[in-house]
């Protein structure tokens, strides 16, 4: 019986709250259920969150629908691959070393390559082609380690790290919404 009474005192405090409140709970975006639905992936929704929408103008909060956020994940990927195949570009032609400056084009390559296969899966994306974008994406995320491991002592601009994160999200995005994942 006091258990019931507990119960009922409970269900009627939460009653008076959303009336006090006008009953009105912020309702989820998009972007806030799938970035709460990326734990399985190690990506935490703030990280997410960050990655999706570091610029406040974004469109991102306003996706009209996962596959929306998919496209723009990718698209985000794609542009963060051609930056930091244009900062390696400028380090390579900087660097004197030559063993350094040879390590430097070979990173070149792996963005250059990467750069172009984003493209085509941004665009798989935005035509609702998950799983062959998510597919370039996993592949996508080993071009940072990639990177560091053919430099050959270089200094690898601070964009490698920047693209390792957002490839990282991307794909756990574009991972959690494919089917067959």
């Amino acid at each position: 019986m006091a258990a019931s009474n507990l119960l009922l005192a409970l269900l009627f405090a939460a009653v008076c709250v959303g009336a006090i409140s006008g009953g009105a709970a912020a309702a989820n975006t998009v972007l806030d259920d799938v970035c709460g639905s990326l734990g399985g992936y190690y990506v935490t929704p703030v990280a997410c969150h960050s990655a999706l929408c570091h610029d406040p103008s974004s469109p991102c909060a306003a996706a009209r629908d996962a596959p929306a956020l998919a496209a723009l994940a990718a698209r985000l990927a794609a542009a963060n691959a051609t930056a930091a195949r244009d900062s390696v570009a400028a380090a390579a032609a900087g660097e004197a070393d030559a063993a350094k400056k040879a390590g430097l084009r070979a990173c070149l390559q792996l963005y250059t390559g990467a750069a172009a296969a984003l493209e085509w899966a941004a665009g798989s994306a935005a035509a609702g082609r998950l799983p062959g974008a998510r597919e370039v994406l996993d592949a996508a995320r080993y071009v940072p380690s990639g990177c560091e491991g053919v430099a050959a002592g270089a200094a690898v601009p601070a964009e490698n790290g920047g693209f390792d994160a957002m490839a990282t999200v991307a794909h756990a995005v574009l991972a959690s919404l494919s089917k067959g994942y």
